[in-house]
C-alpha cells in the first residue's frame, strides 16, 4: 500500500491537464466534422494563411505541425492529432463546403445592386437596462446617456430599409434591447469561478459576480447569435456594428477626448495563448478552410473606403500583437474576436467614432435627424445616418459590381 498510494495519486493529478482546455461556455469540438474538408486546400494556401492571417509569428507552432502532404493538429490531450490532408494543386483541390456565397456566386434576379445578397446585421453589444453592466454606457452631467447597444441597433435599423430597397435579404440578429439568451448571470457562476482559475485571478464573491456577467454578455450573448447566423440565417455576410471609445477614466466622472478614429476587423490573429484553447484552434480551422478571408477582406475594403471617405476619420493604428495589419490599408485589420470567428460566413466588423471624443459626443447629443444642421462646428448628417449611408454604400460599391 505504502507503494500503490503515491502512483494513484500521480495518476490522478496527471489527468487534471488532460481535460479539453476550452474558452467559458464553449462545447468540446467535433473534430470528424472537419472531413468535409480534406484536399480542399494545398499546402502553399494552408501555410500561407495560417501564418499571415490567423496565426502569425508562429503561433500555431506548437498545435499544428505541417508536412508535405497533411498538417497534424493537436486536439484533445486524450485524442489522436487530426490529420487534415492537402490537395496536391489547386487544379485537384475540392470545392471547399460552405453555406455562404462569395460575390460572384450571388446571381441577380433584378437590376438591383444587392439583389440576392443574404445579409445578416448585429447590432453591437445589447443596451437598455444591460448597458450599465456591459460598460458601453457612461454619462456627462446632465447630458444624454451614451449607450452603444442602442446606439448600434439605431445604426441598423436605419441600414434595414435601405438595404432591402437595393434589392438585399436582411435579417437583424436582434430587434430591441432584450438579450437572446435565456442564460442569466446568476447561472453562470461556477462558469465564472473556473474562467477566473484558468486566468490565475483571485477567486472571490465579488470577482465572481463580475465574471458572471462578463459570460452573460460578452460570451453566452454572442454564442446564440452565432447559433442564429450559422443554423438559421446562413448568410452570405454579417455585417458586426460597433462604435469605438477610448478610455474614459472614473465612470462616475468619465472624461472626453481630442482622439477620434475609424477602423474594421476581420478574422484573424489567433496569439500562441489562444491556440491552447481547443475550441479556438477548431474554430480558427473552420473559418481558414471555408476561406472566408479573401471575400471578407474585400468587402470589408470596399467598406473601409466609403466610410472613411464619408466620416474623414483618419485610421485606427494597433502596436501591440493582438492584431494584424491585413493588406496595405491601415483600416483594416485581423483580430481574433469571438463574434467573428464563431459566425462561419464572411464578417465585418465595424468600429467606426470614439463615443467619448469631444465631436463624437456632441453629435450623439444632437440625436438622429434628416438633412444637416450645425453641429460640434460644422454641418453635418446625423451620425447614425452618416454611418449607415456610408455603409450602404459600400455594400452597392462591391456587390454592384457582379
Amino acid at each position: 500500500m505504502r507503494t500503490t498510494l503515491p502512483i494513484v495519486l500521480l495518476f490522478l493529478a496527471c489527468l487534471a491537464p488532460c481535460n479539453a482546455k476550452l474558452s467559458p461556455l464553449a462545447t468540446q469540438p467535433d473534430w470528424s466534422q472537419l472531413d468535409q474538408f480534406q484536399r480542399t486546400i494545398t499546402r502553399t494556401e494552408f501555410s500561407g494563411l495560417l501564418d499571415r492571417i490567423y496565426a502569425p509569428q508562429g503561433a500555431s507552432v506548437n498545435v499544428i505541425t505541417i508536412t508535405p502532404k497533411a498538417a497534424r493538429i493537436r486536439t484533445a490531450p486524450s485524442q489522436a492529432p487530426y490529420i487534415l490532408q492537402f490537395a496536391s494543386d489547386a487544379s485537384s483541390a475540392k470545392p471547399a463546403p460552405r453555406f455562404w456565397r462569395g460575390r460572384s456566386e450571388i446571381p441577380r434576379a433584378s437590376g438591383k445592386p444587392l439583389a440576392g445578397l443574404k445579409l445578416a446585421i448585429d447590432p453591437g453589444h445589447i443596451g437598455g437596462k444591460w448597458s450599465k453592466m456591459e460598460e458601453r454606457w457612461f454619462q456627462i452631467g446632465k447630458a444624454k446617456p451614451v449607450v452603444e447597444g442602442d446606439m448600434t441597433l439605431r445604426v441598423a435599423k436605419l441600414l434595414v430599409p435601405r438595404l432591402k430597397a437595393l434589392g438585399a435579404e436582411v435579417w437583424l440578429t436582434r430587434s430591441g434591447s432584450e438579450p437572446l439568451t435565456t442564460r442569466r448571470p446568476a447561472q453562470l457562476r461556477k462558469a465564472a469561478a473556473a474562467s477566473l482559475r484558468d486566468k490565475g485571478d483571485k477567486v472571490t464573491s465579488r470577482s465572481i459576480a463580475k465574471e458572471s456577467e462578463r459570460l452573460f454578455y460578452r460570451a453566452s450573448e454572442i454564442r446564440r447569435r452565432a447559433s442564429l447566423v450559422n443554423d438559421t440565417i446562413r448568410p452570405d455576410l454579417v455585417l458586426c456594428l460597433h462604435f469605438n471609445a477610448e478610455a474614459w477614466g472614473n465612470p462616475a466622472k468619465p472624461s472626453l477626448v481630442a482622439k477620434n478614429h475609424l477602423h474594421f476587423l476581420v478574422t484573424g490573429a489567433w496569439s500562441r495563448k489562444e491556440l491552447e484553447y481547443e475550441d479556438q484552434r477548431y474554430e480558427m480551422l473552420v473559418k481558414l478552410l471555408n476561406r472566408s478571408f479573401p471575400e471578407e477582406t474585400a468587402v470589408t475594403k470596399s467598406l473601409a473606403k466609403t466610410t472613411a471617405a464619408a466620416t474623414k476619420l483618419p485610421p485606427y493604428i494597433y502596436t501591440g500583437d493582438s492584431a494584424v495589419r491585413i493588406g496595405e490599408s491601415d483600416y483594416i485589420w485581423g483580430r481574433n474576436l469571438l463574434a467573428n470567428r464563431l459566425f462561419r460566413c464572411p464578417v465585418v466588423y465595424a468600429e467606426p467614432y470614439v463615443m467619448n471624443s469631444h465631436t463624437v459626443h456632441q453629435r450623439i447629443q444632437a440625436g438622429d435627424y434628416e438633412g444637416r444642421k450645425s453641429v460640434a462646428g460644422a454641418t453635418r448628417p446625423s451620425i447614425y445616418r452618416e454611418y449607415a449611408d456610408a455603409i450602404t454604400s459600400g455594400l452597392v460599391d462591391y456587390y454592384g459590381k457582379r
